[in-house]
């Protein structure tokens, strides 16, 4: 392909930590569930303070479950910012202190959809909104469901309470984001690396316990 950005060797692009100088740091909002913090910094030794103000995230897991049909599983779920019932996949913070990565999905699994799973895989890790949040996402492949026992299911209260099920082919899942019919961001990125993931039968993913040094408890 022609132009100023045609390559001429194969590079592997890889995100990176980029420690940069910390002047302050000042928390200036205290929420029920993030805050949001102000830092001041430099880009270089030599160069003009910057400050940005942004949601300090205790990060969150996600799961697309998938039936031995290849068939994922999608909820609705009212989102008040957004005022739109929207179609995701179950998902939850990592604010349980100490919580294991897959614990916090596995439970987030069983708390929204009543679904345990025997094999797990890591699809993507992303960034929700890397220029206002610190919130990091591990987005998993959930599969050999089995239903939660019904004296043992989570009571579904608030928004959650009005939680719908819906399975459909992967394939049908993608044709919704590529129309824009989905927007909810854990569901957009692991239904696109479960397509992606499918070429192989899903056996070039990363294992579950995958290090995962971007969220913030590991950076």
């Amino acid at each position: 392909m022609p132009g100023t950005h045609e390559a001429t060797h194969v590079v592997q692009v890889s995100d990176a930590p980029s420690p940069r100088r910390l002047l302050s740091t000042e928390k200036v909002y205290e929420g029920r569930i993030w805050d949001v913090v102000s830092d001041t910094f430099q880009l270089q030794e030599t160069g003009d303070a910057l400050t940005r103000d942004y949601i300090d995230h205790p990060g969150a897991v996600a799961v697309l479950p998938m039936n031995d049909d290849g068939e994922i599983l999608l909820l609705k779920q009212y989102r008040h910012p957004v005022g739109m019932d929207l179609w995701e996949i179950p998902a939850g913070l990592l604010d349980v202190e100490g919580e294991d990565f897959l614990a916090g999905a596995a439970r987030e699994l069983a708390e929204e959809a009543d679904l345990a799973a025997s094999t797990w895989n890591v699809l993507a890790d992303v960034f929700n909104s890397p220029g206002s949040s610190s919130e990091a996402i591990r987005i998993y492949l959930a599969r050999g469901l089995t239903f939660v026992p019904h004296h043992e299911r989570h009571e579904r209260t608030d928004e959650e309470a009005e939680i719908e099920f819906h399975w459909i082919k992967l394939d049908d899942a993608v044709a919704s984001v590529l129309a824009g019919r989905l927007h909810n961001p854990s569901a957009v990125v692991g239904i696109l690396a479960a397509a992606a993931a499918r070429a192989d039968g899903y056996a070039g993913l990363r294992p579950a316990d995958a290090p995962w040094p971007e969220h913030p408890s590991q950076r």
